[in-house]
């Protein structure tokens, strides 16, 4: 089977990298001086506003981006997504990111099966969980409602949930619900970064998320154990403790 060509070897790149450089030295406050350029690069849609005026770029710019984009054979690419096909050429399966914001009545197949009424089976089971860890039925070993997360992940496994986290701390529903709770993100193995993400934060009001696609990075697995340890190290020292002082009685 022959390798597909580099997208750098086509016409549509080769254009684009000429007009890049005429537009070189076009300054950008010079580009904004243009109304129609940037009333024409901006888009609105279900609320959310962009304006992408004030990149170094004309509306031939994306002309030209668009012919890359057909060149590259993207809107192809996006529909065999869609359909479940296998385009993780690397890994041969597909790339079923599209399945996890479906609806309930979507089907998107993947070796002859739906996969949605599978990822609603753990969108609810998510739900569930949230409800009892925010109403405070969710408790550790001592009997305490748990109060803190801390997330142990790294690459696209930390970066996602702190994007997500981020964009919720503007939004008053967000920010009413995780009231007296707090969150906190461990990407790196350095004993620091683990010291900062636990401190001042009780073991037995904390739960810890591990976030990886197959459990097997070194990163992430090491910091796992490390957590892992602190927290049981605490507990069995308070159990013990509580049960010799019952004895005592």
């Amino acid at each position: 089977m022959a390798s597909p060509a580099h997208i750098s070897d086509t016409d549509q790149w080769k254009a684009l990298q000429a007009h890049v450089g005429a537009i070189h030295k076009t300054h950008l406050r010079d580009l904004m001086t243009d109304v129609d350029r940037c009333k024409a690069m901006t888009a609105e849609f279900e609320g959310v506003f962009l304006d992408y005026s004030r990149q170094h770029a004309t509306t031939e710019t994306i002309d030209k981006l668009f012919n890359l984009a057909e060149g590259a054979k993207l809107k192809e690419k996006i529909d065999k997504m869609f359909k479940g096909e296998k385009i993780n050429t690397i890994e041969n399966r597909s790339v079923l990111h599209v399945a996890l914001r479906a609806p309930r009545d979507a089907v998107i197949n993947s070796d002859g099966v739906n996969v949605v009424p599978e990822v609603w089976v753990v969108k609810d089971k998510i739900k569930q969980f949230l409800e009892t860890f925010r109403s405070g039925s969710w408790v550790g070993a001592t009997g305490k409602p748990v109060t803190n997360v801390v997330s142990v992940g790294i690459g696209g496994s930390f970066l996602g949930p702190l994007f997500v986290h981020t964009a919720l701390q503007t939004d008053p529903e967000a920010a009413e619900c995780a009231k007296g709770r707090q969150l906190r993100f461990l990407a790196n193995v350095d004993p620091v970064d683990v010291a900062r993400s636990i401190k001042d934060l009780d073991p037995a009001t904390t739960l810890v998320v591990v976030v990886s696609k197959t459990f097997t990075t070194v990163e992430t697995m090491s910091n796992a154990r490390t957590i892992k340890e602190w927290i049981v190290s605490s507990l069995e020292t308070r159990i013990h403790y509580r049960t010799c002082a019952m004895l005592s009685l």
